[in-house]
């Protein structure tokens, strides 16, 4: 019998290292299946023959798109299942999704390709929206914030993990491959592209093993269910005055539009800078570890948020000062070539860091009542990932894939904006 805990209260186990071990886990699947997109790009660009940059970056979009459409169905379905059942449910999708490559690599179909991503991506946000609480759950409140920083090291540790093992299956003698097909006969180019499909089979059939094992693993451990009843701090459920929608505050519509932005240039970091040095002529074979670069770059600055955050720097500075790098770097990258600007892509890891732990806990400031909203409304902004990435494919096709970077830009100026004045707009007003 699930023992039902609240999530505003530690779980009261002297032991909860099994729990963190199996929350860790779960983290570690999170970064293994979203990273791995940074190499499919490349990968089913060569593969699926596709023509333009703005149709391989719809890899991203139908992977990050189900966070947007599935974010609120997800919280329905947990109000039946629960958080732990949920989570085994959420596993389970997934490993649909990737079994659902196997006839996408077989009939080398782009678009099947595309629903297998869409349903991981489903299932990973039903995945995500019932494990995050478990975080604060499984140990005392006062170091939740030093688990969120182990979760969130098991993630990009498992992302570079991910690139090396997808991209050396999938983009080993990539060039070479690309050079042989010119000189080839139509079915010997089509045979050859087949098999190149077909090296995903064998991965994508032992993660759906893997995933149906851990779905196993959870709804049979001795992890704790949790209740979302009273999960709003002492009077947050009064009512600011005057307020009627959660539309009404513009410190929080302007929080979700810097998430929205956020999440695209983590995402265009991450996930474009395989093909973008491959653009500058960098073969694919040096190319494809390129993503570990910006993850490598990610782990510093976690580091140097749990050594600085809140000793040295509040929450508003190093949003501030991550957004300046990124603006830093991003206009590096445009004015420089070769190795120094995938570098300077790369080093938007580092700013892009910090930003999320510190947009979520603006935006939601002085909420009230309408804290779970706004929250739903923050997860959903997580589409950034699916929108802007098709933005960069779109201006790459026009320009080439180094001025793209130039959309970048405006995004972190903006988060800037928000990191200084937009946090606190409307909030002065607030009465309660």
């Amino acid at each position: 019998m699930s023992v039902k805990t609240s999530i505003q209260s530690p779980v009261a186990k002297k032991n909860n290292l099994g729990p963190l071990i199996i929350i860790g886990s779960l983290f570690f699947v999170f970064g293994f299946v979203t990273w791995v997109n940074g190499t499919l790009i490349p990968y089913l660009k060569i593969a699926c023959q596709l023509e333009t940059d703005f149709q391989a970056y719809l890899v991203t979009f139908a992977f990050f798109i189900a966070y947007t459409v599935m974010a609120i169905p997800s919280s329905f379905v947990l109000r039946t299942t629960g958080y732990k059942k949920g989570m085994a449910l959420g596993l389970f999708i997934m490993a649909v999704g990737a079994l659902l490559f196997i006839p996408a690599a077989q009939a080398r179909d782009f678009n099947l390709f595309l629903v297998g991503l869409f349903i991981i991506g489903t299932g990973l946000a039903l995945l995500q929206t019932a494990s995050n609480p478990y975080v604060t759950v499984i140990g005392p409140p006062e170091s939740a914030a030093m688990r969120i920083s182990v979760m969130g090291i098991c993630n990009k540790v498992a992302g570079i993990i991910a690139v090396y093992i997808f991209g050396y299956i999938t983009l080993k003698d990539a060039d070479g491959f690309e050079q042989r097909l010119k000189t080839m006969t139509d079915s010997a180019r089509e045979a050859s592209l087949n098999e190149l499909a077909g090296r995903v089979i064998v991965p994508y059939m032992i993660i759906a093993g893997v995933l149906v094992l851990l779905a196993v693993a959870v709804y049979f451990s001795s992890l704790p269910d949790i209740s979302d009843e009273g999960t709003e701090d002492a009077g947050s459920s009064a009512t600011p005055t005057g307020k009627t929608s959660v539309l009404q505050f513009p410190h929080l519509v302007l929080g979700v539009i810097s998430l929205f932005l956020y999440v695209g240039v983590e995402v265009i970091a991450g996930d474009t800078i395989i093909s973008y040095g491959n653009s500058l002529g960098i073969d694919l074979d040096t190319a494809r570890n390129f993503t570990n670069w910006t993850l490598y770059s990610m782990l510093i600055g976690y580091v140097i948020g749990i050594i600085a955050i809140p000793k040295y720097l509040s929450q508003e500075k190093a949003l501030q000062i991550c957004a300046i790098l990124g603006v830093i770097f991003s206009v590096l990258a445009l004015i420089t070539s070769s190795y120094v600007s995938v570098a300077c892509i790369a080093l938007l890891g580092l700013a892009n860091s910090l930003m999320w732990p510190a947009i979520f806990p603006l935006a939601i400031k002085g909420l009230g009542k309408f804290t779970k909203f706004a929250s739903a409304l923050l997860i959903m902004a997580i589409a950034g990932g699916a929108i802007m990435p098709l933005v960069y494919g779109m201006l790459s096709d026009m320009w080439n894939s180094q001025y793209a970077y130039i959309i970048a830009i405006p995004c972190y100026l903006f988060i800037l904006y928000y990191a200084v004045k937009g946090h606190k707009v409307g909030l002065k007003k607030a009465t309660y």
